[in-house]
């Protein structure tokens, strides 16, 4: 360590690499909610998060684990996963009134087309205002994960059942991910869909009843 009269010991969490805080202050003084994204080795977490009197207070969130409960058989941390977890996050928050917010990836590196850019597609798809570039953006086919499928059917089925073996054994032919992406997406659509109708109806109910 560093040593001398004039050396300033770095806030703990900068030392350990978790916050930058020179980003930080400035989405602070932005005052505005912010959509923080994490990718961990096993999964995708989004968060919307805002500043309160004692810390971050989160608002939203969602993970890539709660995709099961919508018929994901996926892992995960592939981008197509990312993009699933931004599309439920968005969802989720408009059904809050939160419609516009801003990207927070941390200490996270910014390269365009990676699973942090995949959340921020799906939660601009849902219907959220976030400032972005589309050039950072994966394309559509990478999200829905037709890569996977065209290398999939270039194997032959030895070499498949080794390469792809998560996926089979979860019942899931990589060949078929597209498709899989496509319902999963439908069936998130159908649920949040649900969820604001009771929203609407309990707030309908209140007003009614408030007359």
């Amino acid at each position: 360590m560093a040593r001398g009269a004039t050396y300033k010991v770095q806030f703990k969490r900068r030392r350990e690499g978790k916050t930058n805080y020179n980003k930080r202050y400035k989405l602070v003084d932005l005052d505005k909610t912010r959509m923080v994204v994490r990718i961990t080795s096993n999964h995708t977490i989004t968060q919307l998060v805002k500043i309160g009197e004692n810390g971050d207070e989160t608002l939203v969130s969602a993970t890539s684990k709660q995709l099961k409960d919508y018929g994901w058989l996926g892992n995960g941390k592939n981008t197509s996963a990312a993009y699933l977890t931004g599309y439920l996050f968005g969802k989720k928050a408009l059904n809050e009134d939160y419609t516009e917010t801003i990207l927070d990836i941390g200490l996270q590196h910014s390269i365009a087309g990676t699973k942090i850019y995949a959340v921020l597609k799906g939660a601009l798809d849902a219907g959220l205002e976030i400032p972005h570039n589309d050039s950072v953006l994966p394309d559509e086919s990478r999200i829905r994960g037709e890569h996977i499928a065209q290398y999939a059917e270039s194997m032959d089925e030895d070499e498949k059942n080794t390469k792809f073996s998560n996926y089979i054994r979860c019942g899931l032919s990589p060949e078929e991910l597209p498709d899989h992406f496509e319902s999963v997406k439908n069936k998130i659509d159908e649920a949040t869909q649900w969820a604001k109708d009771q929203i609407d109806q309990t707030t309908r109910t209140i007003l009614t009843s408030s007359t």
